[in-house]
């Protein structure tokens, strides 16, 4: 199967990107910037197709390029990313809305309307930052130094600013890949189980501490509506709430493409963190499933993949990309499916949003880099041999 991987990826990838902009297309004109004067009611779907030919074209750069080059990149990589970071704070240049700083505006840049959100392009270059400092030597796991606590300020910078941004959902995100590459490189069990419960001790204690913050005060909102979705189905709840509604009047076969009633101004965010449930109700139970299943394949195909990597940088490196596009996904799903609190995450390939589609197009990328060198190279060099061996000499 292993062998298959590559071609196992991208079929998945493409059925995930060609649903994402069939049900674009179909709640796209109900969002509410489409309703103000004079607006084009597919301007978000003429921008993702942008961003999906954008996305294209990086993801084939980065697949025919040799990937070890961004071991070399990997510390301006990671400086860049936290200059990005900072940038989201400063007057002018970073746009704050719903009280998160997650986005630069193109406007200081020359880019016009553009936005970008750095926390899309830190998640990678944490990630290749981890595989590039583990695979330098071997022997660095084994040291509470160079094998733990260097590794974990290198994600604590990156999971702070994210986190300062009040982007919750981006910040675990990067943790859980961060820890997963630890993990994979041989970090000593009880250095990640302390780092476990420091984590989720500070955690608790700042959201203690910073209560009567009002931003702090909507997230720990955002839990107690997540417990009881009912009880606050006019307020925080709403979206978890709806996103019920939609999967419920779905149904098994579906209302049909265009009659969903949910992305009608009822849902929020109905083409982008909550296109999940649009599936379900317009295209009812199977597409839902056909929909996880993509993401089973990409899981077991991205790790057969980074299995099968030619050295150590590679394995690790195909293990955090695939954890963060995974993760990704199972949250955004848990979120919409009322399974967790609200978080808002897209559904990788799915949600409208160019910086999120392009960083996972890389990601695509890099193993498709990875297969090739890992998988695809041995294959021929033992082909070449075995011809050899084969060929009766004259």
């Amino acid at each position: 199967m292993a062998s298959k991987s590559a071609y196992i990826l991208i079929l998945s990838v493409i059925s995930l990107v060609v649903l994402g902009v069939v049900m674009l297309s179909s709640t796209s004109a109900f969002s509410t910037d489409a309703y103000a004067d004079g607006a084009d009611l597919y301007y978000d779907v003429k921008r993702q197709f942008f961003w999906m030919g954008a996305g294209c074209v990086i993801c084939f750069l980065f697949a025919a390029v040799d990937y070890h080059w961004l071991e070399k990149l990997a510390v301006p990589a990671f400086v860049l990313s936290i200059v990005l970071l900072i940038l989201c704070f400063v007057p002018n240049v970073g746009v704050t809305v719903h009280g998160a700083s997650r986005w630069i505006s193109g406007k200081a840049m020359g880019l016009g309307s553009l936005q970008g959100q750095p926390s899309e392009l830190a998640k990678i270059a944490a990630v290749v930052m981890l595989a590039a400092w583990y695979a330098k030597s071997d022997a660095r796991r084994e040291k509470f130094l160079e094998g733990f606590l260097m590794p974990l300020l290198i994600l604590g910078v990156i999971v702070g600013l994210v986190g300062a941004e009040v982007d919750i959902g981006s910040a675990a995100l990067i943790a859980t890949g961060g820890l997963v590459v630890m993990f994979a490189a041989g970090v000593r069990w009880r250095y990640l189980g302390a780092m476990a419960f420091v984590g989720l001790s500070s955690a608790a204690a700042l959201a203690v501490a910073f209560q009567t913050s009002v931003t702090m005060q909507n997230r720990l909102a955002r839990v107690m509506a997540f417990l009881d979705p009912e009880a606050h189905k006019t307020g925080l709840g709403l979206q978890q709430w709806r996103a019920l509604l939609a999967f419920g009047s779905g149904g098994v076969d579906g209302l049909g493409l265009g009659q969903g009633r949910q992305k009608m101004l009822y849902l929020p965010f109905a083409h982008t963190d909550f296109i999940f449930p649009m599936v379900g109700e317009e295209l009812g139970l199977p597409y839902t499933l056909a929909v996880v299943f993509c993401f089973v394949l990409i899981t077991i195909s991205g790790l057969l993949i980074a299995g099968n990597a030619p050295d150590r940088f590679g394995k690790l490196l195909g293990t955090g990309i695939v954890t963060l596009l995974i993760v990704q996904a199972v949250l955004n799903i848990g979120v919409t499916t009322c399974v967790l609190p609200n978080k808002g995450l897209p559904l990788p390939f799915v949600s409208y949003g160019g910086s999120n589609l392009i960083c996972c197009l890389i990601g695509v990328g890099i193993l498709l880099n990875i297969y090739r060198q890992g998988i695809v190279a041995p294959e021929k060099e033992h082909a070449t041999i075995l011809r050899m061996k084969m060929t009766p000499r004259v």
